[in-house]
């Protein structure tokens, strides 16, 4: 049966002057747009430097920084760990939280917006995870070790589960977590470089009932995070993640609040069986249902996890086949994850080594921002053909990564101006007020 939506209360924005090259970003219309209403598309990675030493992180630096820059990304989200930021009840870690300002600041230089993420995996360290601090679980509980961290079967301890169906029957709980993340937006408050706040990893209903758990626990979960958090910094976005089991359906709860982004992971075909062969639809089909859902709430889409392993035959396929359903729906992106010594990664663990392949499997060109009704569609095997419709003459922005070698070859039917900045991989199209443009963006 359908529940009655929910409503959470955020004033009115109060925003200082942004950073250059960062504006403020916000969400009209169900698409996240900057201060001068371009619809923006952030795409990047994930990068999960600052978690628990329990999941062995690798360390993020200003040549990490400076080659998803120059590879024409513009985000970064940035997974912490509730259990270093609130070690104790209601004691907060400050030297944690300049960790965090410091990683910001790093990313923010060199043109990258940051979604802190809140990150969940296994529900605590005290399981060889990430996420809770020990006094949010329940101890006494058998805890085998059927398998690694991450696995089905590490997963499955009657341990995990009791912790984590105990903080989703804890209205007490829960308001401790806010008031962590409370404590944590009031020093990103006037930051335009963070994107916005992924209020919770991976939340999943095992093992509580599937739809039940999303109507009666996370969606009023999120509607209670989204008025405190927003109490004390109503200026960013909210990033709300699908109940993620397996490719089981959400049951959304509407939410009427200002600034939501709905931010599902997707992994059909790679990490969720059955393994990938070559057929799209399956995939297509999850991420259209993804959409579906992000217009129920309603907000912005964008896609914060996703990957495969890139040794596996099909993988180039796979990622060229998610990233093009990403942007049937005009929505970003960001690829789990940048730094480790796997198929997943871009950049060696030890930062000796750049897979070359897998970043330019995923570092394309595209429209950054643009107005309303801008379109585009590839050109080539790497250029870009921009439609412009009648009315929407503005700036648009294109990343254009560095690896392209030298400026594009830009040619329009309106005498569109272009200027290539090859420090931040970005062109710059000014395209005149009045009728439709066509611009060509070519190698």
């Amino acid at each position: 049966m359908p529940v009655p939506g929910l409503t959470a209360s955020v004033p009115s924005p109060q925003r200082a002057a942004a950073q250059p090259g960062l504006p403020w970003l916000s969400v009209a219309a169900q698409r996240i747009v900057d201060s001068s209403g371009r619809s923006v598309i952030l795409r990047g990675f994930n990068d999960d430097a600052l978690l628990e030493s329990t999941v062995n992180p690798a360390p993020l630096d200003a040549t990490d920084a400076t080659l998803m820059g120059r590879s024409g990304f513009d985000v970064v989200r940035l997974p912490i760990a509730w259990s270093l930021l609130e070690p104790k009840p209601g004691q907060f870690d400050f030297a944690y939280i300049a960790r965090i300002a410091a990683a910001v600041q790093l990313l923010n230089e060199h043109n990258l917006y940051v979604v802190l993420d809140m990150h969940f995996l296994g529900w605590s360290p005290v399981y060889g995870g990430s996420g809770a601090p020990a006094w949010a679980t329940v101890s006494g509980v058998p805890d085998p070790v059927w398998g690694g961290m991450p696995s089905l079967g590490r997963f499955l301890s009657p341990a995990i589960n009791v912790s984590t169906a105990n903080f989703w029957l804890s209205q007490s709980l829960q308001q401790d977590y806010i008031d962590a993340w409370r404590t944590l937006a009031q020093r990103f408050r006037q930051d335009s470089g963070v994107a916005g706040y992924d209020l919770m990893n991976e939340p999943h209903s095992f093992p509580l009932p599937p739809i039940r758990f999303d109507k009666d626990q996370l969606f009023p979960f999120y509607a209670r995070a989204v008025s405190g958090i927003g109490a004390a910094d109503p200026n960013h976005l909210f990033f709300l993640d699908n109940d993620m089991a397996g490719d089981l359906p959400t049951a959304v709860v509407p939410l009427s609040a200002p600034n939501l982004v709905y931010a599902p992971h997707v992994y059909t075909g790679s990490l969720i069986p059955p393994q990938f062969t070559g057929d799209a639809g399956p995939l297509r089909t999850h991420i259209d249902e993804l959409a579906s859902e992000a217009a129920t709430v309603p907000a912005a889409l964008w896609f914060g996890e996703f990957d495969i392993d890139f040794h596996l035959p099909l993988s180039t396929k796979w990622i060229a086949a998610a990233v093009d359903a990403f942007s049937q729906h005009s929505s970003g992106w960001a690829w789990w994850q940048w730094r480790e010594s796997s198929g997943y990664g871009v950049r060696s663990y030890d930062g000796s080594a750049v897979d070359t392949g897998l970043l330019h499997a995923l570092a394309r060109p595209y429209v950054e921002a643009a107005s309303p009704g801008v379109s585009s569609s590839p050109q080539g095997a790497d250029g870009l053909l921009i439609s412009v419709p009648a009315g929407a003459g503005d700036s648009l922005e294109v990343a254009w990564p560095a690896y392209l070698d030298g400026a594009p070859n830009v040619t329009s039917t309106c005498g569109a101006g272009a200027s290539w900045d090859r420090g931040v991989a970005r062109l710059s199209v000014a395209v005149p007020a009045g009728g439709a443009c066509a611009i060509s963006v070519l190698r």
